[in-house]
């Protein structure tokens, strides 16, 4: 616990990559492959679920030090962290614990679970008895489900890379799907044999940036394969050995869910890999995106729900063709051999992305013009020889998105972050005109600048009108334009709609509340399939 206790101060110490990666490397070749493992699943972004509330967190430390809540909670508004908080209360330890990593996980941590509320207090105290001030932070963040360490994915892959000598590709690989934290697995991640793929197991996901630039900056737009962006959910479906599994971005794998790709899957040849878009489909069109999250994280589906939401897997590219990883083929070829095995298949389930083709940007840039009637989001930009890569790189892949839509609104609630903002007011409810009233409309917590964030801090601490609980009601008086992707009528909502991804553009000085949108011109926003699914 020590050990990795020291990897995480010297990562929260140092924004130099670099450096991250070299406390890895020197962590791996330390550390036994049972803590290596832990050590992975935890710098991968894999936690246990919560097992204890930070709140009662705070409430032991607190008695353990005969200081008074209120007190306790001045202190967290300080300090802006529950684990740290109790870190700064508590006095110095009074044994050393050598224990493992993976014995803390497995013999302390995890058997929370199954203990009562007095068996929960007295197991949190004993290990702060027995853990620095450094290892205890790290136990406070793992036993509230808030651990997060500043590395990517692609850091731990290039640390691992680097300690093994095997190939950072390889090593991704091996780090998606599932499996378990235990010393067999980590001697499987750094071993130099790499012919180890399973047969459930999908490959990294290549991902695009937002185009940053005029497309004709990219040059001949011959050079380009367009698509429809879709707002859906990424998804690989693996055929191999008979069997199918249909992992989202996620790294989760949700065949349960859709059974309807399942069984499409059963078409496909063994030794198949397809990359695309799970969306809500009816009649060769796709639905709102509301429609799809009726079925996300449900874990039985009805015939009804089914049969309302029917879903398809619209394929977009090939990675895997008898057998052989072909990620390193261009997208053309890829493309060919994805076209004549659908072809082949001729299986509704399993559309084909369309390409959009024009003779110039000027006349692609009309073409996008149609997403909002289409319910996509703009274009997908690829370059034609391009191989399928991994994770995040700049070059090949573009998202040319179309503009959001934005609307001015009123702030009318607000309520403290969390971490290091826990101290100030920073998630907003903002709402719009119908008639008279002003009615909540969005909820958001990005876009702001930290001075406009201190300055609105102050505005809600000083014209609070009303307290439920750590919600504030404030007096409507600033006005925000708000940006979103897509809109959605909803029955869930007192507007009757529901946006996704609201952020905050700019705070509006120069605008009164009575200048603020009404629903009914948010309304005439509304796509016409939106009203007709």
């Amino acid at each position: 616990m020590r050990r990795f206790a020291a990897l995480y101060s010297a990562l929260d110490a140092t924004t130099s990559t670099n450096e991250k990666i070299a406390a890895m490397v020197r962590y791996f070749e330390q550390a036994p492959p049972a803590d290596a493992a832990w050590a992975v699943y935890f710098l991968s972004g894999r936690r246990p679920k919560r097992l204890i509330p930070a709140q009662l967190l705070r409430l032991w430390a607190a008695e353990l030090v005969g200081i008074p809540v209120w007190l306790l909670e001045e202190s967290y508004g300080a300090v802006g962290d529950a684990a740290e908080t109790a870190v700064l209360l508590l006095p110095p330890a009074t044994t050393a614990s050598e224990r493992s990593l993976r014995a803390w996980v497995e013999e302390r941590i995890l058997p929370l679970r199954q203990l009562d509320a007095d068996g929960q207090r007295d197991a949190v105290l004993q290990a702060w008895e027995e853990l620095d001030d450094a290892e205890r932070f790290v136990f406070n963040k793992l036993i509230t489900g808030a651990f997060r360490v500043g590395v990517s994915q692609r850091l731990l892959t290039r640390a691992l890379a680097d300690y093994s000598g095997v190939d950072a590709s390889v090593i991704a690989h091996r780090l998606m799907g599932s499996w378990q934290p235990e010393p067999a697995f980590f001697e499987a991640l750094a071993g130099a044999d790499t012919g180890d793929a399973d047969r459930s197991r999908p490959y990294p996901f290549f991902l695009a940036y937002p185009l940053e630039a005029e497309p004709e900056t990219l040059g001949d737009i011959a050079e380009w394969q367009v698509e429809w962006k879709w707002d859906g959910i990424r998804a690989q479906l693996i055929r191999r050995d008979g069997e199918s599994y249909l992992w989202s971005r996620g790294e989760e794998l949700v065949t349960p869910r859709y059974p309807e790709i399942a069984d499409a899957a059963e078409a496909l040849p063994d030794g198949t890999v397809l990359d695309g878009e799970l969306l809500a489909w009816r009649d060769g069109q796709v639905l709102p995106f509301a429609q799809l999250q009726r079925r996300i994280g449900r874990k039985t589906l009805g015939k009804k729900l089914l049969a309302e939401v029917p879903t398809v897997l619209l394929v977009y590219d090939l990675l895997e063709w008898q057998g052989e990883d072909i990620r390193d083929w261009p997208l053309t070829r890829r493309r060919a051999q994805l076209e004549a095995l659908l072809a082949e298949l001729d299986e509704p389930r399993l559309p084909l992305s369309e390409t959009v083709e024009a003779g110039s940007w000027p006349e692609q840039a009309e073409r996008r013009n149609e997403s909002r009637d289409r319910l996509v989001e703009g274009f997908m930009l690829k370059r034609r020889n391009s191989p399928y890569r991994v994770g995040r790189r700049r070059g090949d892949w573009w998202k040319w998105k179309i503009e959001p839509y934005t609307i001015d609104a009123v702030l009318i609630y607000a309520q403290k972050g969390s971490g290091r903002r826990a101290n100030l007011y920073t998630d907003y409810t903002f709402a719009v005109w119908d008639g008279d009233e002003l009615v909540p409309f969005a909820k958001a917590y990005s876009g702001l600048t930290d001075a406009e964030i201190r300055e609105v801090d102050r505005f809600v601490r000083d014209n609070t009108r009303e307290r439920f609980g750590p919600v504030r009601s404030v007096r409507p008086e600033l006005v925000f334009e708000l940006a979103f992707e897509n809109i959605q009528r909803s029955n869930r909502h007192k507007s009757g709609i529901a946006v996704r991804f609201p952020r905050i553009v700019r705070w509006r000085h120069d605008k009164h509340i009575t200048d603020a949108d009404h629903l009914e011109t948010i309304r005439a926003m509304l796509p016409e399939p939106a009203e007709s699914a």
